[in-house]
């Protein structure tokens, strides 16, 4: 064989190792990219949370900020209504067209639902009235000439279809049955303390900052928020609506992001189905109860 042919046949392999190595080094391997992937997985492992965690902090913010808002209205209607609150009820008519009639009768005689008839019937398990009726009947209520925006009655971490998320609280003009004796329009009174307050000036002792007017309940009730006032134990559940806390606003105006310190009273509250009259049997539970009682009554009545 020449020294020609055997020259080129070695160049002629050379090129084709430079080329199979060429190829070899432009693409990976199943492992490496089996590397990738892990590597990928465990930064959203790690990002993940941080990224739900500034997302809640949002909803939070957004929140909070419709709490307030709906306060602004609660005291504009005040203002307007020489003193008196509105109707801190929703109306019931699970069935009827979207309303917020005057009652003509009994406590709330003249003073026209604060919300109207946007429960369902089985709202406790769950069901919900058409998006337009919940909207019409929010509408129709005295408070929306003061807020009219309905987006302002929900909580960003609402569930689908629940258009209100908010209530009031019962010491402000709620139902009527707390204990002590109702007397005309005239709030119910133990002590100083009024617990159910009819009008702005019967909120004296304690102070505005300290009673609650709006929080962020979640699955609402055509009633206002309601709690024991004669014993340490819940009537409507405890309501945790953002991480291990909710929003709430006060008499003042002013709002804050309320957080729970009792592990029980967090585990109740985050139940699919939460139990109504649940009793605390912790201290920390204990305390959540009570500071809750004071916010809606003024003080407990225990």
């Amino acid at each position: 064989m020449s020294e020609r042919r055997r020259n080129g046949g070695s160049a002629l392999r050379r090129r084709v190792f430079q080329r199979d190595a060429g190829a070899r080094g432009g693409a990976f391997t199943l492992i490496e990219l089996l590397v990738v992937i892990a590597i990928i997985a465990v930064l959203m492992a790690v990002l993940m949370p941080t990224l739900n965690r500034a997302r809640e902090q949002g909803r939070r913010a957004v929140c909070l900020n419709h709490v307030k808002t709906l306060t602004v209205g609660w005291t504009m209607y005040i203002d307007e209504n020489d003193d008196r609150l509105v109707n801190g009820e929703a109306y019931w008519g699970p069935t009827a067209v979207p309303s917020a009639p005057v009652p003509t009768s009994g406590p709330h005689r003249g003073e026209r639902y604060w919300v109207g008839n946007d429960c369902a019937s089985s709202y406790a398990t769950g069901e919900q009235r058409p998006l337009n009726t919940q909207m019409e009947a929010i509408r129709a209520g005295a408070l929306f000439p003061y807020c009219k925006s309905e987006k302002v009655y929900r909580c960003p971490t609402g569930i689908r279809g629940e258009m209100r998320t908010y209530s009031t609280g019962y010491g402000m003009n709620g139902c009527f049955d707390a204990a002590g004796t109702y007397n005309g329009n005239q709030g119910v009174r133990v002590g100083k303390t009024v617990l159910m307050v009819k009008r702005r000036s019967e909120i004296v002792s304690p102070a505005p900052a300290y009673r609650l007017v709006f929080l962020d309940e979640g699955r609402i009730t055509p009633d206002s928020y309601a709690i024991q006032y004669l014993s340490p134990q819940w009537w409507d559940p405890p309501f945790v609506r953002h991480a291990d806390g909710t929003n709430v606003a006060f008499a003042d105006g002013h709002s804050d992001y309320w957080k729970y310190s009792g592990k029980e009273t967090i585990e109740v509250g985050k139940q699919v189905n939460p139990p109504h009259n649940y009793a605390p049997k912790t201290e920390d539970g204990l305390a959540d109860v009570r500071k809750m009682q004071e916010a809606i009554w003024g003080r407990v009545g225990y």
